[in-house]
């Protein structure tokens, strides 16, 4: 199975390696105000494919400081108190299998 995965990325590796060297025709992009940029058009793939990762890296730190917080406090949160011997359980009542509908 080790030898399997290192096959895999060995052909995605040589796969891109091989678009890369394909693709070397010198591109323009065209921003605002009259700016441009003239690359490889393996570049610009690689430029945008960045970006939109950083895109998406930075959607997402929010969320991911939201759920942090949320962990700290939880961890932090004060203990539940536990039943002491005296005091008896409820019977927990016992699960009831679901009802079976037009079986």
């Amino acid at each position: 199975m080790k030898y399997l995965l290192w096959l895999l990325k060995a052909a995605i590796f040589f796969t891109l390696f091989a678009f890369a060297l394909n693709n070397q025709q010198d591109i323009t992009v065209h921003f605002f105000f009259g700016t441009q940029w003239t690359a490889p058009s393996v570049l610009v793939v690689l430029a945008a494919f960045t970006l939109g990762v950083v895109v998406g890296v930075l959607g997402m730190v929010p969320r991911w400081w939201h759920h942090r917080s949320a962990a700290r406090r939880a961890h932090t949160a004060p203990p539940i108190p536990a039943v002491s011997p005296a005091q008896p359980l409820a019977a927990s009542p016992t699960p009831q299998p679901p009802p079976i509908d037009g079986i």
